[in-house]
């Protein structure tokens, strides 16, 4: 039997992990200091995205780790791509570090929700459901 809503918030995940993989993508894009103002118009707007499907995620579900605070931190810590073109290479390896303890954690979130989704197909209907009623 499908769960909708459980359907529902696997596809934002999705959506949501992709977001994470697009802001390793600028830190990366930070790091060779190959970016445009558009580029970081961009990181600025993901950055938005990331925090309010945050919210979205963490009113569906409850959430231990990655925490809020560290997702905020990161976030908050990567102000702009010109910035973090700027941080020394053991800043951005550490921002790298925090950035990749959260993926993995949406990683490992994403497996539950996909364990519970296919729970959820396997359970059949009550056997009574298919009982005919019987006149004797």
């Amino acid at each position: 039997m499908r769960n909708a809503k459980l359907d529902q918030l696997i596809d934002q995940m999705e959506n949501y992990l992709e977001c994470w993989k697009q802001f390793n993508r600028f830190i990366n894009l930070a790091r060779d200091k190959h970016f445009s103002a558009e580029d970081d118009l961009q990181f600025l707007e993901l950055k938005s995205v990331v925090i309010q499907q945050l919210e979205m995620i963490l009113a569906s579900i409850e959430v231990v780790s990655p925490t809020k605070d560290e997702i905020h931190n990161l976030v908050g810590n990567a102000s702009s791509l010109r910035y973090l073109s700027e941080l020394s290479d053991g800043a951005v390896r550490n921002l790298e570090n925090q950035w990749h303890r959260i993926y993995v954690g949406w990683l490992s979130i994403m497996g539950q929700l996909k364990v519970r989704q296919r729970q959820d197909e396997s359970t059949p209907f009550p056997f009574w459901f298919f009982r005919r009623s019987r006149k004797d």
